[in-house]
């Protein structure tokens, strides 16, 4: 995740006054995707959830 300038190859999507952009060859292999923003005692931060399958190379804990 990343902060970029919309390019002619991306979706962009507007939600709850933020403004996503994904490029359309990704988008097209990993949606749905969803993202949260998440609160615990361990931080916070932003969780991604998509249909992409991981590679063997991820570990089971890792986001890749």
């Amino acid at each position: 995740m990343a902060l970029d300038e919309s390019k002619e190859n991306d979706e962009v999507f507007n939600d709850k006054g933020l403004t996503y952009v994904v490029e359309k060859s990704l988008y097209d292999n990993v949606k749905p995707i969803k993202i949260d923003y998440v609160s615990s005692a361990m931080g916070a931060g932003f969780n991604i959830a998509s249909s992409m399958q991981m590679g063997a190379s991820c570990g089971s804990s890792c986001s890749c």
